[in-house]
């Protein structure tokens, strides 16, 4: 039976542990990204790849240490989408958790659709020839959606156990995908010998790949967002999230330095070092299973299927789960209405918030025919960074307040303000028009929520949240590494500018702090 009342007669339940929560991050982290944005950053940057997911998760790493920190500080349910209430007030966390879901609310029907990608491999009218979803596979992509559901509905422990089982067998699976290719093929020239070398498009194509890859960065991501319903959040949120940023890092090194190394130029009718003519490998297909059947390796073709379906499906019943924590974290800002906060008698779950965040996901999984919706879909995820650029900030208000978690970040100005760059490059790399639609879908959410729920306290520590996203936008129209249509400011002075720029906010944004939090979190740390 459901709870209700307005007032909760139970509560989340403490119940994951270190090891769930490590499977937890890896697997919703090791899934699509690692699948089509690999071979799509090679495609752009050549053998650089390895390059650009080891910068990948130097920049993961910074920003993870302040959601080590502020998670320990404020673990609660959906906690990123909150720390910023705490430390800025509540307009500039509605912009911020509006940025959070915008990353959570796509992610499902991406994976979703990424499953699709795999299926029609062997149905081929799922996908039309552009690769945009058939109405035959939204349908599919929806029922994918409504399947996501049950593995988050009976409980927290059942999903941790599940997921942990899940997990282990997909992370095994997704292993044998890299050494697998490396034994049928594998040409050491791939990586300087060719025209080109190493980096054959330049730096700023590299640098142009690396959002691509910070989309598989999300694992860590989530666990926050379970801190209230761990059993020791002081002592498993910090290692968790250390633990899935090294193994994450590590496994998407190795998938990078496979691609490179497996490809057969005249297999795939390409000359060698063309790596911009590859594309065949990132068309219509699953780029996996698409390079496994073309290399005839029957084994790895059955992995890679089992792979390119297993792996999307389970991230996204990963974010389906944690973006239900975050929209629970709204109803606690009064963002959102009362239904959203009730909890599951039974079952001890923000049930409502499920079911609505899986509706959601259904109906834009069942529209994303429509061209525009399908791009809006591949390119809002770019949100999730301009929520992400806040965390760092808020980590130095709240030193700044007197408080810190258990685990304190060491030289916090210093950490927080490399975070903050490295999050603001992510927004600026994930271009035209990427940025922009992130940051009018977090406006235009934003505006309509906060009239309907009044909210409007804390103008003033909000503006320079505001300011920045806009400037981020004009920065993504005139950069030459952003791919803007008016490419004005050319590279290198481009990232010069933009790191110049995050300097500039992440300050303001530090004194436009609150003396004191906000109010007093529902959960102790």
């Amino acid at each position: 039976m459901a709870n209700t009342g307005t007032r909760q007669s139970v509560s989340l339940r403490k119940e994951l542990s270190l090891l769930e929560l490590t499977i937890i991050g890896l697997v919703g982290a090791v899934g699509t990204g690692i699948l089509f944005s690999a071979p799509q950053m090679m495609v752009m940057s050549g053998p650089a790849v390895i390059l650009g997911w080891i910068l990948g998760g130097i920049f993961y790493f910074f920003i993870s240490l302040t959601y080590m920190e502020m998670g320990t500080l404020y673990p609660e349910a959906g906690g990123p989408a909150r720390y910023a209430y705490y430390t800025h007030g509540p307009l500039t966390n509605l912009l911020n958790a509006w940025a959070s879901m915008v990353w959570y609310l796509f992610i499902p029907p991406a994976e979703a659709i990424a499953v699709v990608y795999g299926i029609n491999y062997f149905t081929h009218n799922l996908l039309t020839p552009s690769g945009v979803p058939t109405w035959l596979g939204a349908g599919v992509a929806a029922a994918l959606i409504l399947l996501m559901v049950p593995f988050n509905y009976f409980g927290v422990k059942a999903f941790g156990v599940t997921t942990t089982g899940i997990g282990i067998v997909k992370l095994i699976l997704y292993l044998i995908i890299p050494v697998g290719l490396m034994i049928a093929v594998f040409m050491p020239q791939n990586f300087a010998g060719l025209p080109g070398g190493f980096m054959p498009y330049g730096a700023a194509a590299m640098f142009a790949s690396i959002p691509l890859a910070m989309f598989a960065f999300g694992g860590t991501r989530v666990i926050p967002d379970y801190a209230e319903e761990m059993r020791n959040p002081q002592r498993d949120l910090p290692l968790a999230v250390l633990l899935v940023v090294i193994g994450q890092t590590l496994i998407y090194i190795l998938f990078a330095v496979a691609y490179v190394a497996s490809i057969n130029w005249s297999v795939f009718g390409v000359k060698p070092g063309d790596w911009a003519d590859l594309t065949m490998i990132t068309s219509a297909y699953n780029p996996v299973i698409f390079m496994a059947g073309k290399y005839g390796i029957t084994y790895l073709l059955a992995v890679a299927t089992i792979v390119g379906i297993l792996g999307p499906f389970v991230v996204g019943y990963i974010y389906l789960g944690a973006g239900s924590r975050v929209l629970f974290s709204m109803y606690r800002s009064k963002y959102v209405g009362a239904k959203v906060g009730e909890i599951h008698e039974k079952y001890a779950i923000p049930y409502w918030a499920l079911i609505i965040f899986g509706l959601a996901g259904l109906v834009l999984a069942l529209l994303s025919p429509i061209p525009t919706v399908y791009t809006i879909i591949e390119e809002a995820v770019v949100a999730g960074y301009l929520g992400f650029s806040v965390v760092p900030v808020s980590l130095v208000v709240s030193r700044r307040q007197g408080l810190s978690g258990i685990y304190k970040v060491p030289a916090p100005a210093v950490i927080g303000a490399l975070a903050f760059i490295f999050a603001t490059w992510i927004i600026y790399w994930s271009g035209w028009p990427a940025t922009p639609y992130g940051v009018l879908l977090v406006f235009i959410l934003s505006i309509i929520f906060g009239v309907i729920y009044k909210v409007k306290a804390g103008l003033k520590n909000a503006i320079w949240y505001i300011v920045y996203m806009l400037v981020m936008v004009l920065m993504t129209y005139i950069g030459q590494t952003a791919g803007g249509p008016v490419p004005i400011l050319k590279f290198p002075w481009d990232m010069v500018t933009v790191t110049i720029l995050a300097i500039v906010f992440y300050v303001w944004g530090i004194y436009s702090g609150l003396p004191k939090p906000y109010e007093t979190p529902p959960v102790k740390s």
